[in-house]
């Protein structure tokens, strides 16, 4: 009798334990999320010149030209607390003997994936804009950019480098500022450390042959100031 009924009873018990360990292992397995589109452009773009300034530009050419001692703009820089863009900072790029500058040799990430930038590669003209979500000032002054990579289109490009930040937190400000591009991420402040400050936001402007023709960090710019950098520094007029 009692093998009987353990013998009707054996299936019972089976199928109760195979849906028990059914049960915790979906409780247990992670459900996949889609991670949300960039809102930023790829950055295949940036080492390729301007249509506009494309037949100035061979592709073979380099991307850096030779310093020419004597032409750069003068000015001390006086960086400000990082975060407030605060203090005003004198304009210019000058390197070591008095040279101009080019973009330091890093090597950055794009912020959509695939291959990594190289600075030096970036081709000009262009604006790169500094910035980081938690300055207020950068959050203030990135509408401005983006409309002047549409007012310029073809003819210079903006690049972002977003520093001392985190990938959600600068992807939301982009989906929030509708910031659409190219944005390189420098997570660990080089590109900050190699031109020697720490001001946010920080503003390069970049001619054709690869030298930062001017600097700024004297806080928020807005279309008007913008147009204005562009206009003497790079040579191209701007509608605002």
């Amino acid at each position: 009798m009692n093998r009987r009924l353990a013998a009707l009873l054996l299936p019972a018990l089976l199928a109760v334990a195979g849906c028990t360990a059914t049960g915790q292992s979906s409780a247990t397995t992670p459900t996949a999320r889609a991670e949300r589109p960039s809102p930023f452009a790829d950055c295949a773009t940036l080492t390729r010149p301007p249509a506009a300034t494309g037949a100035a530009t061979p592709s073979g050419a380099p991307a850096t030209a030779p310093a020419t001692p004597g032409a750069a703009l003068t000015g001390t820089a006086t960086p400000g607390a990082a975060g407030t863009g605060d203090a005003p900072a004198a304009s210019g790029a000058v390197g070591a003997g008095g040279a101009e500058a080019v973009l330091p040799g890093l090597i950055l990430s794009c912020f959509t994936g695939g291959t990594p930038v190289a600075l030096r590669d970036v081709r000009g003209p262009a604006v790169v804009n500094v910035w980081a979500s938690w300055c207020p000032p950068c959050r203030k002054e990135l509408p401005a950019f983006q409309r002047l990579s549409e007012r310029a289109a073809g003819r210079l490009q903006v690049v972002g480098v977003n520093s001392r930040d985190t990938r959600t937190a600068a992807q939301s400000i982009g989906e929030d500022y509708g910031i659409r591009f190219p944005m390189l991420f420098d997570q660990g402040e080089a590109l900050q450390r190699e031109l020697g400050r720490n001001a946010l936001p920080l503003t390069l402007l970049v001619d054709a042959q690869g030298r930062v023709r001017h600097t700024d960090a004297t806080g928020a710019l807005d279309d008007a100031r913008l147009a204005a950098l562009v206009r003497q520094h790079l040579g191209v007029q701007v509608s605002q």
